[in-house]
C-alpha cells in the first residue's frame, strides 16, 4: 500500500510549484545572465555614480539627499546579507554605494565651490583689478574677469515727479524714489563685465587695476522652464555677478600688454583669416569663439555641426594624431635609435605631451580637459599593448571626469559628447557589424560604396543617441546633421586643421601664405556646408520643454542599449519609447512668462509666437521661441488680431481647446489708473505684471504679479489642460537657489488654482465658467 501511495502524482511533492523554488530559479537566471555580461558590468560603474550625482540635482534639500545617501547604503547592505555571495548581490552592492558616493560627491563639490553672490542689483562706482579678458569681436565688446578691490554704490538720480507718474494713484508711482545714498554694498570676490569695444581703454590688459562705473546683476536663473540656467553654471564657475561697463574705464595701474599666447594666437590667426572663418580658424587652434557671427553660430548650431566649434575629441585627436605621426617619422630616420627604441611609444609619450600642452593652450575648459584625459587612457592602452577604443575606455573616462567635475553631468557638453562616442564605438563592436564593414578584398567601387555606407550608418547611430539630449537642452535638432557632417569632419581633419598648423608654422620663416590661402578657403566651404544645411526646408525639429522624466528615460534605454551585448539589450527599446511617447505627448505652451513678468509670449492661432514688448532683445526672442517649439522670429503681440494693446498694457483673447482665455499684461513703466486696473483684472482670467499689484485686482484664475513670480521664477501654462511648469520649485534649496522668504506663498488671489496649491482638477478656469466661450473681445 505505501508503494502504491508513493508513486501516485498527486500526492507528490514539486519543489519548483513553490514560491521559493521560483524565486531560486529566477535568481540563478540572473546569475546566468549576469555571468555571459561579466566583462560589460564594469561599464556600469560610471553610471551608478551618474545616477547618484543625477539624484542630488534632482532632490531639493539636504533632508532629501541625506535621506537618498542612507536609503543606497542601507541597500548596498542589505544586497550583501541577503544576496549569498553571488554575482547580481555584489552588483547591486557596489552600485547603491557608487551612486549614495555620487549623492555626496555632488554636495560637497557645490559646498566647495561656493563664493558670495551678489544679493541685488546694483550701480556702482568699481575698482577693481584684471583677472582674464576675452574678446568678443563678433558682438563688439570685451568680456573682463575682475576681483573688485572698492566699490562705492551709486544712488539712483533725483527725480521731483517720481511719485506723479501718469495715471499714478496707487503704489507710490511707478518707480520707486531714492534721493539718498544707498546701504554699502559688499561684492562678490569674482564678477564678469562687458565693456564696449569702443569704450577700451589703452592699457586694459591681465593685472590691470581699473575704474569704471557699472550696473552688476547676480547671474541671472532659467527665463522660463527649460531655458539655459546660467545661475547654476555660475555658481559652479564661482561667479557672483555680471554687469555692462559704462565709460570712461580709467586704468589706474595698467596690466600685461598681451593676454597670453591664446589670445596672441588668436588675435594672429584673426589677423590672417577675416570674418567668421577666422573665428572658427581661432576656435580650431586656441578654442576662441568670440569671432564667429551670431548668424554664423546659429547656422553651424542648425546644420549639426556646432560640434566642431568646441575643442573636444575630433581637435584633441588630430593633434594627437598628427604628433605620433611625426615623431614616428622622424625618429625612423634614426638607425640606431629605431634598433633600441620602441618607436611607438615614444611617439605616445609625444602625443600625450601634446594632447596636454594643446588643452593649456585653449583655455583648460572641462571639454577640452575631458577629450585630454580620454586621449591620455588611449595612448596609455597602445603604450601598453591593450586594445585603444573599447567602452571600457569611454567608462573609464567618464569615472574619471565625474570624480572631478560631478557638475559636468548636468551640462550638454558632457552628455553628448559620451554619448556620441559610446554609442559609435558601441555600434562598431557588434559582431555583425564588424562583419559588414571589416576590409576585404573586392573591387573599388565596392569598396567605396562599403565605407560610404559606414559613414553615413555611423551618422544615423549617432545622430540617434544624440536627438533626445538635443532636444532636451536645446529644444532643436538638425535633420541634416549626419549628411553635412560626412563632409565636415573630413574636410575639418584632414584638410583644414592640418593646414591652419602649417599655416602657422610657416609664419615662422615668412613662408605661411599658400596654407593660409588653403585654410581660408577650405573654412569658407565649410560655413558654405553649415548655411546651406541650415536654409534647407525642415532642416530643424523642434520640441518644446521635456519633461526631465521623459529624458531620464530615454537615456536609461539609450544605455541599457549600448552597454549590453546580449539580446538583454533590446529591452532598452521600450524605455526609449515611452520616453519619446512622453515627450511628444506634452502640449506646447499656450503662455510663457518671464521671471521677472517684464516678458510675455503668447502662441499664435497658427503656432507662433508674439511678444508682449516690442523692444524687447534677441535673446529673450530666441529663447521665447525655442522654449515654445517654434523655429521662427518671434512676432508682436501688438500686431496679433486677437489682441489689443495700449502703450501700457494688452488683452489677448486666447484660443486652447475650444475655449477662450483672456490674458492681461501690463508692458510698461507706468501704472495704470487703479479703478481701470481693478475692471480689468475681474474680467480678465490671467493678469501678468512686473509689478506688485493692488489687493482688489482679482482675476479669475492667475495673478501672475512681481511678488508671485519671485517665488515661482519663470512660468509656461498650457490654457487647454491647466498644466502650469515653474522654474523654481517649492522647497528647493540647492545653494544656487535664492530663496525670498519675504512673500506670502500664495499668488493666486487666494483660489485653488494656484501654482503650489496644484490640484489637477483646479487648475482650469474654464470648467467653472458657463458663459465661458461667448466671451466679448477686447
Amino acid at each position: 500500500m505505501a508503494t502504491v501511495a508513493a508513486a501516485r502524482p498527486s500526492t507528490r511533492f514539486r519543489p519548483l510549484q513553490t514560491l521559493a523554488a521560483r524565486c531560486t530559479r529566477a535568481r540563478l537566471a540572473l546569475e546566468h545572465g549576469l555571468e555571459a555580461e561579466r566583462d560589460q558590468l564594469p561599464l556600469w560603474l560610471p553610471v551608478a555614480l551618474a545616477g547618484g550625482i543625477a539624484l542630488w540635482f534632482a532632490l531639493y534639500d539636504p533632508v532629501q539627499w541625506t535621506a537618498a545617501m542612507l536609503a543606497l547604503a542601507g541597500m548596498a547592505l542589505a544586497a550583501i546579507a541577503i544576496g549569498q555571495g553571488g554575482r547580481a548581490s555584489r552588483a547591486v552592492a557596489l552600485a547603491a554605494a557608487l551612486a549614495a558616493m555620487g549623492v555626496g560627491l555632488a554636495w560637497w563639490r557645490a559646498s566647495y565651490v561656493a563664493q558670495p553672490v551678489l544679493a541685488r542689483p546694483a550701480i556702482v562706482m568699481l575698482t577693481a583689478r584684471v583677472e582674464n579678458i576675452e574678446p568678443l569681436p563678433a558682438r563688439e565688446l570685451v568680456r573682463v574677469s575682475l576681483t573688485p578691490i572698492a566699490a562705492q554704490a551709486v544712488a539712483s538720480p533725483k527725480r521731483p515727479d517720481c511719485g506723479k507718474e501718469r495715471g499714478a494713484s496707487y503704489g507710490g508711482g511707478a518707480r520707486r524714489c531714492d534721493h539718498g545714498p544707498r546701504p554699502p554694498l559688499l561684492l562678490p570676490p569674482h564678477v564678469r563685465v562687458n565693456i564696449a569695444n569702443t569704450d577700451v581703454p589703452v592699457g586694459l590688459g591681465p593685472g590691470a587695476i581699473i575704474k569704471l562705473q557699472t550696473r552688476l546683476m547676480p547671474p541671472n536663473e532659467a527665463t522660463v522652464p527649460g531655458a539655459y540656467d546660467f545661475r547654476q553654471v555660475a555658481w559652479f564657475a564661482g561667479l557672483g555677478a555680471t554687469g555692462k561697463g559704462n565709460a570712461p574705464v580709467k586704468v589706474i595701474v595698467p596690466g600685461k600688454e598681451s593676454n597670453g599666447l591664446r589670445a596672441a594666437l588668436a588675435a594672429h590667426i584673426q589677423s590672417k583669416v577675416e570674418g567668421s572663418a577666422g573665428g572658427i580658424a581661432a576656435a580650431l587652434a586656441a578654442g576662441d569663439e568670440g569671432a564667429i557671427s551670431l548668424e554664423d553660430a546659429d547656422a553651424m548650431r542648425r546644420s549639426g555641426l556646432a560640434h566642431l566649434l568646441s575643442v573636444s575629441g575630433l581637435h584633441i585627436t588630430a593633434v594627437v594624431v598628427a604628433t605620433i605621426w611625426a615623431v614616428t617619422r622622424l625618429l625612423a630616420l634614426w638607425p640606431w635609435l629605431a634598433l633600441r627604441v620602441r618607436i611607438p611609444v615614444v611617439a605616445a609619450g609625444a602625443g600625450a605631451i601634446a594632447a596636454i600642452g594643446y588643452t593649456l593652450l585653449t583655455g583648460s575648459q572641462v571639454p577640452t580637459a575631458r577629450s585630454c584625459i580620454a586621449a591620455l587612457l588611449v595612448l596609455a592602452a597602445l603604450a601598453m599593448g591593450r586594445e585603444a577604443i573599447t567602452l571600457r575606455l569611454v567608462a573609464a573616462g567618464a569615472f574619471i571626469v565625474l570624480l572631478i567635475w560631478p557638475e559636468a553631468l548636468a551640462g550638454p557638453s558632457f552628455q553628448l559628447s559620451f554619448a556620441a562616442v559610446g554609442s559609435l564605438i558601441a555600434f562598431h563592436e557588434q559582431p555583425r557589424i564588424k562583419r559588414l564593414f571589416e576590409k576585404r578584398d573586392e573591387a573599388w567601387w565596392r569598396r567605396i560604396g562599403r565605407e560610404v555606407g559606414s559613414l553615413l550608418l555611423t551618422g544615423l547611430v549617432v545622430e540617434a543617441a544624440l536627438a533626445p539630449i538635443a532636444l532636451y537642452h536645446f529644444h532643436k535638432e538638425g535633420m541634416y546633421g549626419v549628411v553635412a557632417n560626412i563632409v565636415a569632419i573630413p574636410l575639418t581633419t584632414f584638410v583644414i586643421m592640418p593646414a591652419e598648423a602649417l599655416a602657422l608654422a610657416g609664419d615662422a620663416i615668412g613662408l605661411g601664405a599658400p596654407f593660409w590661402w588653403v585654410t581660408t578657403h577650405a573654412l569658407d566651404l565649410l560655413l558654405w556646408i553649415a548655411r546651406t544645411a541650415a536654409k534647407a526646408p525642415g532642416s530643424v525639429a523642434m520640441l518644446p520643454g521635456m519633461p526631465a522624466g521623459a529624458f531620464g528615460l530615454m537615456i536609461l534605454g539609450l544605455l541599457w542599449l549600448m552597454l549590453w551585448r546580449s539580446r538583454v539589450r533590446f529591452a532598452g527599446l521600450a524605455p526609449m519609447a515611452m520616453g519619446a511617447a512622453w515627450a511628444l505627448a506634452i502640449p506646447a505652451p499656450d503662455l510663457l512668462i518671464s521671471g521677472d513678468g517684464q516678458h510675455l509670449a503668447v502662441r499664435t492661432p497658427d503656432g507662433g509666437v508674439a511678444i508682449l514688448r516690442d523692444k524687447a532683445g534677441d535673446y529673450t526672442r530666441d529663447t521665447m521661441t525655442q522654449n515654445a517649439g517654434v523655429d521662427g522670429e518671434a512676432l508682436l503681440l501688438s500686431d496679433q488680431p486677437f489682441a489689443k494693446c495700449t502703450p501700457d498694457a494688452c488683452l489677448a483673447l486666447v484660443q486652447s481647446g475650444g475655449r477662450t482665455f483672456r490674458v492681461l499684461a501690463t508692458r510698461s513703466l507706468y501704472q495704470l489708473p487703479s479703478d481701470q486696473l481693478i475692471a480689468a483684472c475681474r474680467a480678465a482670467d490671467i493678469v501678468v505684471s512686473d509689478r506688485r499689484l493692488p489687493s482688489a485686482c482679482r482675476p479669475t484664475w492667475l495673478k501672475l504679479d512681481a511678488p508671485f513670480l519671485r517665488r515661482t521664477g519663470g512660468m509656461a501654462i498650457s490654457l487647454a489642460s491647466g498644466r502650469v511648469v515653474t522654474v523654481r520649485q517649492p522647497g528647493d534649496r540647492h545653494p544656487w537657489v535664492i530663496p525670498d522668504s519675504r512673500f506670502n506663498r500664495s499668488g493666486a488671489t487666494g483660489r485653488r488654482g494656484a501654482p503650489g496649491f496644484a490640484p489637477a482638477e483646479a487648475h482650469n478656469a474654464a470648467d467653472r465658467r458657463s458663459d465661458w466661450p461667448d466671451r466679448a473681445a477686447p
